[in-house]
């Protein structure tokens, strides 16, 4: 499947969206591509283009990802697909600490819960959906064969992030006693009222239609195929092992196992 050719898998007639329409019975399945953009900041001024485009090569599977949205009126699941290293030929274990876990929203009854794993412990993180504020606009294009409209939100960037880690946000954190300003993240949707679900992908929901892209920080997420109402019922289920945990939690307890792996590899190091 290539990302730039929107396929359409149309199992119902135009009847499908009409008052006859039951919530109980529609259900669909949407695919998702995602691409971030290589940030390398002070680091990245002192290499050379090609330098980049190395690293850019190495780090594609965790720069572009594909993932899967099954959704009915009530209920999503939103889950990656499993990739394989391109250059290793293995799965990245090591990515995959810092990356979304399989994420079930009920949007009926506001919950989410998203499953998590790091250094082989397993969490189970129950929690609200992340209320989002829409500004709906009038702009529109096509995505694919359906009309979309433009809808931008201003979101709290640990809602959005709250499962990610890196090094420099333990150092950005070491001092607790300095008040910190909660960075927004810009946010621009565009959803389709042609198919009338409060869904989205990742943690995105709330508009008047299925959202088909979404732009977030560095990394935008766009449907590359759509399939409604198939045959074969699709099945909507929250995982439902490991520790549970709320996302607050959880990112307190992740920054403390990444303290104390750093402050070991220090000690192994001055024990030198």
């Amino acid at each position: 499947m290539k990302p730039t050719i929107f396929k359409i898998t149309t199992l119902v007639t135009v009847l499908f969206f009409t008052a006859q329409l039951s919530a109980q019975k529609f259900q669909g399945k949407a695919y998702y591509f995602s691409k971030s953009k290589m940030e390398l900041g002070n680091w990245g001024a002192r290499m050379s283009e090609a330098q980049k485009k190395q690293i850019q090569a190495r780090l594609k599977n965790r720069l572009e990802k594909k993932y899967i949205l099954s959704f009915n009126m009530q209920e999503s699941t939103f889950l990656e697909e499993e990739k394989i290293d391109a250059i290793s030929g293995a799965t990245d274990s090591w990515g995959g600490y810092f990356s979304r876990g399989d994420l079930h929203k009920n949007i009926k009854e506001n919950k989410l819960v998203q499953s998590q794993e790091f250094y082989g412990k397993r969490f189970l993180v129950k929690d609200q959906l992340v209320k989002i504020e829409w500004n709906l606009g009038t702009e529109t294009k096509m995505i694919g064969n359906y009309t979309c409209y433009k809808a931008a939100a201003m979101v709290p960037k640990s809602e959005l992030s709250w499962f990610d880690f890196s090094w420099s946000d333990l150092r950005s954190n070491s001092d607790d006693t300095k008040e910190v300003v909660e960075p927004m993240i810009v946010v621009e949707a565009w959803y389709t009222p042609q198919i009338p679900v409060a869904q989205g992908p990742a943690e995105y929901w709330g508009l008047p239609g299925l959202i088909l892209e979404v732009s977030a920080g560095n990394t935008t997420l766009l449907c590359s195929e759509l399939v409604l109402n198939p045959t074969e019922k699709i099945k909507i289920e929250a995982p439902d092992k490991g520790e549970e945990i709320t996302k607050k939690e959880y990112t307190s307890t992740i920054r403390k196992k990444m303290v104390e792996m750093r402050n070991n590899r220090m000690g192994r190091r001055r024990g030198r």
